[in-house]
């Protein structure tokens, strides 16, 4: 097998005021967040979006870790809609101290490319920092933010900075090259 160097930088914003806004695309792209926490909808964004990027780190969790995850306090999905069809997701982590993490962002394959991206992303920031209005029992948030690979897609990481997030840490190692699961396979 062969290997391959893994670079992932984590980013963040410090302040509402350091979002930047990308405009919206047009009429027909919506968000709406998913109020209903369902593990099946979110199993199938996760796979959709990530099977080509590799992610693979909850396709091996049972729909009970799925609940368990999804009914956690404050735990949200965001979900960019083409006309009904969902096009792509942000899932938002509360954790300790007014910090926010984009846990998962990103666009199923055919949407890439149509500047869904920078809106789905400055709204689901948005959220992150007005989460707490949602969620009394939050403190209000201080800190947003998020990492990403290498293997994202090619435009994740400029889109990141176009909205404000600036890198904090870089880390690089070394792995075995695994072949992407794509969407299809248990999607």
């Amino acid at each position: 097998m062969n290997t391959i160097t893994l670079t992932t930088w984590s980013l963040e914003m410090t302040s509402p005021g350091g979002l930047v806004p990308a405009a919206v695309p047009g009429p027909e792209i919506t968000v709406a967040r998913a109020e209903v926490p369902s593990p099946e909808f979110s199993r199938f964004l996760y796979a959709s979006v990530g099977g080509d990027i590799h992610w693979t780190d909850r396709l091996a969790l049972t729909r009970e870790q799925w609940v368990e995850q999804l009914a956690r306090p404050g735990v949200e999905t965001w979900v960019a809609y083409d006309r009904g069809t969902p096009a792509g997701y942000v899932e938002l982590d509360p954790q300790a101290d007014g910090v926010v993490e984009i846990v998962y962002f990103g666009l199923l394959p055919d949407f890439r490319g149509r500047r869904i991206g920078g809106h789905l992303l400055s709204v689901g920031t948005a959220r992150a920092w007005d989460l707490a209005s949602r969620w009394p029992d939050r403190e209000p948030t201080r800190r947003v933010w998020l990492h990403t690979c290498s293997q994202d897609g090619p435009t994740a990481m400029a889109n990141y900075e176009r909205r404000g997030f600036k890198v904090f840490a870089t880390e690089t190692e070394s792995k075995e090259e695994t072949a992407t699961p794509g969407p299809w396979p248990g999607a």
